[in-house]
This record gives C-alpha cells, structure tokens and sequence, in this order.
C-alpha cells in the first residue's frame, strides 16, 4: 500500500460538510482484499485493539487495506479526543486506487493520524512492533498544542451557536468573527473595541488602585518598592500581613500572600522581581478570593478560587497525595483543560515548611495541607460557582471597577468573607482587575454549577438577530460563470454594496483589484471575506478549488448553478462523467444556509434535480416557462425567471416583474442566448437577497459586456468595418453556445481563431473543432502557451481531427503563437465579416485587439483626411 497523496479539505467539500483529510492511495492486486492475508487482522488488533469494526466501502466489496487505513487513522483520532465520526472509502476507475476520506478537527492531527495509521498498517504486514499508545499521546499533546484554548473556545461555540461565521487568524488565540465590514475579532477573552490604554492600565496594579481608589471603590492600601528594604518599610506603613507581588504580572505569577515577617517578605520580593522589575507590596486582605467577570455593563459570572491542596489520608505522602490528584482527568498542563496540575515546586515546598511538613511527610486522615497561598486556577487552584450569591452592591462596585479602566470584558479580583454583603460592612475590597481574563473557572468549575460566559461576549460584539455575515453569493457551472458572477456583482454595486467578487480573472474589492490570475479557488473566497470593506460578496467557485480544497465559506444565502457540460476537465481528478461534475457542482447547493436560495437552470436536467438537496428554497430559470419544471414550479407557487415576447420575467404565483431586453445590452436585444441566460441567472440571484427591481433594471442597463468589465466574455469590437468577437470559450458546450451566438449577426463571411486546451479529453479538443467546421468558413488554429501535459502539435493535431471533412470550412491554416495567429485572421477580413478569437492569454489577447482596432481606426481616419 502506497499514500500517493495526502491534503486537507478545510471547508464543505464532495463528501462532507466537515473538515476532512482526503488521501489517494494504491493497493497492489495482492493487497485489495485483507482477507487473502493470513492473519493480518489479529495482528492489526494485537497492536491497536480499539481500532473498531473494520467497514468495507460496500457489501459487495472486499475490505482493502484503504479501508483498514480509514478505520485506523479514525480510531487513532477518537482515541487521542478529537470529536470525529464522518470517514468514507471510495475506489476510483483506476483498479487499486481509492480515495480515503477522515474527517479532523484540527488539520496537523488528521495529518499526522494518518501518517501514522500507514505505519500502523507497515508494522502489521511486516509483523513489526507498533506503540499504539505512544502514538495515542503523541496525538493528543499535538491536539492540545494546536485546538483553541476554553476561553477562546467558549466564545467561538457561543457564535458558531448564532450561525455566526469564525475564522482562525493565528495558531494562537486571535480569531475573527463574522465577514468582511460586519466582521469582529477576539483575542482570547479580549473584544476588539477593548483599547491598548485600558489594558495597559490593568497591568498597571498600582495605577488601578489609585484609579479605583479615586471612583470610590474599596481597594487595599500598599504602593511599588523599589527594593526589599523599601518593601519592609511599606510594610510597617500598612500593617503586617501584606501581599507582594508584580506590578505587571498576571495568572497569579509571582503573587505571595498573608506575609507575617521580615524573611517571608524579602523571599517573597526576590520571587516577585525575577517576574517584573516593578514590585507592589499591599495590606493582606483577610477572606476567600473570588473572581467577578464583567462583560459590558453586567456581571455574568462569579467563583470562588481555593488555592491548590490536598486532604490527607494517613496513608499517603503530600508527593504522592499531589500525584493521585494529578490524575483527575480534568486536570492538565496548560490552559486547554478545565483545571491545571498542581506542581510540586519550591514555592509550594516553601508553603508547606511554614507548618513544619516536607513532601514526603504523611498527613493525618482529614488534614489539609495548602500548597500555595493565591488560588490561581493556573497554579492548580479550584473553582466554586457563587454567581448566585452575589450581592448587588458588590456587583455594582465589580462594574464600576470594569467600567473605571475600560474594560468591556474583566475579570475583577475581590476578597472577601462572603458574596452575601456589601464589601464596606465587611473590610472587603478590590485587589486586582484583570484584561483578557481565564474564563475555564466559569465555564468548568470545580463545585456548583457551570456558565456559559462565551454567550455574554458574543451578545457584547453582535446586537441580538445579527450574524456577523454579509449576502453572499456562490456561482458555479460549466460556462457562463465568469460572466454571471460579473454581472451580480455590477447589480450589487449598483445597489450600494462595497462589493468582493473572486472569479477567474482576480478578486476585486469595491472596484478594485486586489489579486490576479485565476482566483475562483477557496484561498481568493477566504480573503474576499476577509477584507474590511466587504458589505456583500459574489464568488465564482470552479471545480478544481472544490476539489483542492473544499469551499471558501461554511455556507452561502445563493447559490447559483448556470449548468453542467461534459468539457468541464473530464478526465481529471477522478471525474469522468456528466454525472460526476454535477455531484461536484452540487455542493454549493448542499451548503445553502436555510433561510437561503439556489438559482438552478430548468432547463438543465442535471442542474434541476440538484432541487432536492438544497436546504432552502429554490428559483428555477429556463427561457421556456412551459418547460415542464417551470411550469410544476410555478403552479406551486415559488419563483421562477423566464423569457416572454422580448422580456425577462420574474415570477411568484400571480406576482410578476418584467425587464425588457432591448435595455439589457449584453444581450444584444435578447439575440445572444447564452448571455440571456446569465441574465436570468443574475437577476433571480438579487432577488433572493432582495434587491430592489428599480436598482436591477438600472444595474443590466449599465453593465457593458467589453474587455473592462468582463473580460474574454463576447466581447464585441470593430475592425475596418468587420465584426470581432474575443471569447475564453474552452469547451464544446460553450462552443455550440457561441455558434448560435454568431449565428444570429450578420456577416459575408465567418472565421475563427482556436487553440485546445490540453487538459481536456482527447474526444472533447476534437469536437469544438468538429462544432466550429460547420459554421466557420475559415479556421485559424494556434498552439497555445502552455501545453499543459500535451507534447508538442499534439492538440494540433486533434483540432485539425475535427476539422476532417468539415461541411463549411474551406480555409484552415495552423499558426505559431496566438497573437500571429490573430494577425493573420485580422489580414484576411474585409468589411462586412465577422472573426471569432478565441484567446488563451486573456489579458494579453484582449489588449493586442485594442490596440489593432486603434491603429485601423487611425489609418482609416487619416486615410478620409
């Protein structure tokens, strides 16, 4: 068994709507059925038993060792904790090849699991030892590592639960909410509009104090120091016991409470200084130490923190009582699980020696031992949930606390006796307000009850029925597009919209452009999205990123499918038929959110039965509202667009709207079919998203189809009086459509200008020649730049196959390079005739007609003159 191939299919892909890892992999003959291999599968379960029920792709298929690897890279995943269930196994038309899908949650670990289900699968046909639960761990440290942290993720859950769309800025904790001008972002527990000079003031302790202090709110007395003996001096001025600890520090680093002497105080000092060159000595404020969230201007959540200890036993030592505790599930070494492992250090060997106790000292039954003074959750400390018990007054001073420095998400540090009275008539006060505060305590504490805090953030950065999205529209088909997503983008404009469009041609944003080359992929959808001036987006989505990669977006409000044609790259990437480009296609109709549309062409067969698997409504577009899905759409009262007596109309049980199409330019007064189809497609779409019918009439009217606006789609122009028509038609499908283009404007005499694209099928290079011989009369064949696989003249060769007995054709010459052969067609037109180009180089082709057509109109002027 070989991995030929191994990537990542980041959004809703062919498969599935889950991140998944996509492998090629080939099986020798001898190895498609396990079942010929003697003993393989006892040896498989010997080294990973909790590999599962081995599936075969099928009842009437026998389990292959691709099978075997979709079930290992799966369990080795479940095993390490990551939440996934969704793997398949499909052989393709090659024999001994299967594509091997398995989903992740974070794309490192799928890869790794993979990689290291293949060795897996190595060891047991070479009987060779393999350490399951080493791998297991090595997963599961990988997964803790790379997954966003409980803050972070409860705030992520909380708007994925909205339908709000996220997006993973960093490895680290720094994520986007929401598209383009409607986006927001997070950096763990800190929102966005929350300023640098309110941070910074609260990792300024002593500037907090005085602030809070000035507000009214109850603080401890203290100031910095600058050295221990300054330390001991504050400590006389405040009264013994005090706290130390870094004016800038956080996560309780550095903290020592309830120091009673001078030894503790200048040990304390030294461990305060080696976190911070500014060290704060305060009056020891006796009572528990809770933690108030603030979010706005509400206190959402409250806990009281328990430093890290242990309740002896009389059995065990305190090492090994910290040990037994260690191995609460719940407890880990970083932030990414709900409590932290307590650690044995000097700080907690220190704490102990002040009762007279070493590690290896044996407690007696009931005894607790602390292990730190400050009740950090990151020190090992726990939670209790007291949010309920909370007095108003104290959740008033928490807010005044929040609201003094800034901040719109805190973590205000009290101490206290009790959360039942006001701090005043219990010496209580503030000590500590904390930005981007650990929220683990809140949404996992120890004792009492849990609080899902992420809801209060994300109702903070989104008033209530926002989503944080802008309308997007995905377009996707055979031919026609480039154009139709052009055109939703000019109405969108017209609108008002600071409209992103990706198609083949570049992204633009707001008009301009902002990437070249061909940019309908997921990578272009992913930064349209992502560009702050983004008030809606239309994304062309070709079947090469789909299949790369997946989709750009978790859904879309339309989807919109012009329709399915056999020369979409058949032949590529294991699609071989019809039916296979519209299973592909299909997926952006699958990912249609449910208050949303797909826009289908009826008179499509394989684009209309993509109906049933679309999760919102659906608009139907044929030029015949008799065709039978029209018609049955129709009568069922949803919405169709069609053509009637030189109109387009757009239809909803007795409501009807019609735009003529003598004011719709790209059509040429409804002459050019295919462009009236990409009309109708572009209209339905704005009217799935409401756009008013005054700004869609304004918008066809003012959208010119010329090498600006779209480029290497019909573009018309005038050469000494004949027609030339530049296309980036590629295919037989868009052939037969320019044909019937052609066919309706006058001309004395026809030409084209064509190369093939060499990765098309052989059948379907020879059969756009074969279209075009019956309707051209001169043919003008080029090789195009790049080959793309092809040797040279083959693709020549096949276009001059179907040229082979051609009905109209009586001129045909091959020509090397693309703009030669151009000028050989523009030296043999006279006025009156019409020539076809068909470019490669888009850009390049266009601006080399311009400039022609400009030299003939000065040589004509000049020669009037």
């Amino acid at each position: 068994m070989q991995i030929i191939r191994i990537r990542a299919l980041r959004g809703p892909n062919l498969w599935t709507r889950s991140t998944a890892m996509e492998a090629i992999v080939r099986c020798s003959h001898d190895k498609h059925d396990i079942s010929r291999l003697p003993g393989f599968e006892d040896r498989l379960r010997a080294r990973f038993p909790q590999i599962g029920a081995l599936q075969p792709q099928g009842a009437d298929h026998p389990l292959s060792l691709a099978d075997v690897l979709e079930s290992a890279t799966l369990a080795l995943q479940a095993q390490a904790g990551c939440p996934v269930t969704f793997s398949r196994t499909h052989e393709t038309v090659e024999p001994g090849t299967y594509q091997v899908v398995v989903e992740y949650t974070e794309e490192s670990v799928g890869h790794l699991a993979m990689e290291r289900a293949e060795a897996l699968i190595q060891a047991t046909l070479a009987d060779q030892p393999f350490d399951a639960q080493a791998v297991i761990a090595e997963l599961r440290e990988l997964d803790e590592d790379e997954r966003i942290g409980p803050s972070t993720g409860s705030i992520v859950d909380a708007a994925l639960a909205r339908g709000i769309p996220i997006r993973r800025l960093t490895s680290g904790s720094l994520v986007q909410l929401g598209w383009g001008s409607k986006a927001r972002r997070i950096q763990a527990a800190e929102l966005d509009n929350t300023s640098a000079v309110a941070e910074s003031i609260a990792q300024d302790k002593d500037l907090t104090k005085r602030l809070l202090h000035a507000a009214g709110v109850p603080v401890p007395m203290g100031r910095p120091v600058t050295d221990a003996e300054d330390a001991w001096k504050v400590a006389e001025e405040v009264g013994l016991p005090v706290v130390v600890k870094p004016q800038d520090g956080n996560q309780g680093k550095g903290v020592t409470v309830n120091i009673s002497s001078r030894a503790q105080l200048e040990a304390a000092f030294a461990t305060a200084r080696s976190f911070s060159d500014e060290v704060m000595v305060e009056r020891f404020m006796p009572g528990n130490d809770f933690r108030l969230l603030v979010v706005g201007h509400h206190l959402v959540a409250a806990a009281r923190r328990d430093p890290p200890q242990v309740l002896g036993d009389g059995q065990h030592s305190i090492r090994e009582l910290v040990e037994i505790v260690n191995q609460d599930p719940r407890r880990g070494t970083g932030h990414g699980t709900a409590l932290t492992k307590i650690r044995l250090d000097d700080i907690a060997i220190a704490r102990i020696a002040s009762e007279g106790l070493t590690p290896d000292s044996i407690p007696a039954r009931g005894q607790r031992v602390v292990l730190r003074n400050n009740a950090n959750l990151s020190t090992g400390g726990s939670a209790t949930d007291v949010t309920d018990d909370v007095h108003p007054e104290i959740a008033a001073r928490a807010i005044e606390a929040a609201q003094t420095i800034g901040l719109h998400i805190c973590g205000v540090d009290v101490i206290c006796e009790t959360m039942l009275k006001p701090l005043e008539e219990q010496g209580g006060g503030i000590c500590e307000v904390n930005a981007a505060p650990g929220l683990r305590m809140h949404l996992a504490p120890s004792f009492g009850r849990p609080r899902n805090v992420g809801v209060h953030m994300v109702d903070e950065l989104f008033a209530p029925g926002e989503n944080g999205r802008v309308p997007l529209v995905a377009v996707t088909g055979t031919n026609g597009k480039t154009t139709t997503t052009r055109l939703i983008a000019h109405l969108f404009t017209a609108h008002g919209w600071r409209t992103a469009m990706t198609n083949t041609d570049g992204v633009y944003v707001n008009g301009r452009q902002i990437d070249s080359g061909d940019c309908s992929g997921p990578r272009s959808a992913r930064n349209a999205l992502f560009h702050p001036e983004t008030d809606a987006a239309v994304l062309e989505c070709a079947r090469g990123g789909m299949l790369r990669e997946g989709l750009g977006f978790d859904r879309c409000q339309v989807a919109v499918v012009t329709n399915v044609g056999a020369g979409d790259h058949l032949g590529l990437n294991f699609i071989t038929t019809v039916e296979d480009v519209a299973v592909l296609k299909r997926v952006i109709v699958q990912n249609v959110a449910n208050d949303g549309y797909a826009v289908l062409n009826a008179a499509d067969p394989h684009v209309a039965a993509m109906a049933g698997n679309c999760p919102g409504k659906v608009i139907f577009f044929a030029a015949d509202r008799h065709h039978p899905v029209m018609a049955t759409h129709r009568a069922q009262g949803a919405r169709v667009v069609y053509v009637d007596d030189g109109h387009i109309v757009a239809a909803e049980g007795s409501w009807r709207e019609s735009i003529a199409l003598r004011d719709i330019p790209v059509t040429r007064g409804g002459a050019i079919g295919f462009q009236v189809e990409n009309v109708m497609a572009s209209v339905a779409a704005a009217w799935a998203v409401d756009l008013p019918w005054q700004t869609i009439r304004r918008g066809l009217a003012g959208f010119v189809n010329d090498g600006d606006n779209a480029p290497g789609r019909f573009n018309v122009m005038d050469y000494r009086g004949a027609t030339l028509i530049a296309d980036y038609g590629h295919n037989p499908d868009a052939m037969r459509a320019l044909v019937q283009a052609v066919q309706a404007m006058p001309a004395k005499r026809r030409s084209v200008v064509i190369s093939g694209a060499g990765d098309r099928r052989d059948e379907d290079i020879t059969e756009q020649t074969q279209i075009l011989g019956a309707a051209f009369d001169d043919v003008v064949l080029y090789q195009d730049a790049c080959q793309r696989g092809r040797e040279d003249g083959e693709v020549l060769a096949l276009l001059q196959k179907g040229l082979t007995g051609a009905p109209r054709t009586s001129y045909v010459t091959e020509i090397h390079g693309e703009f030669i052969a151009i000028d050989h067609a523009l030296e043999r037109l006279q006025a009156g005739d019409l020539c076809l180009v068909l470019v490669d180089q888009v850009e390049e082709a266009l601006a080399h007609l311009k400039q022609r057509c400009a030299e003939a109109a000065g040589t004509t002027a000049a020669e009037a003159v």
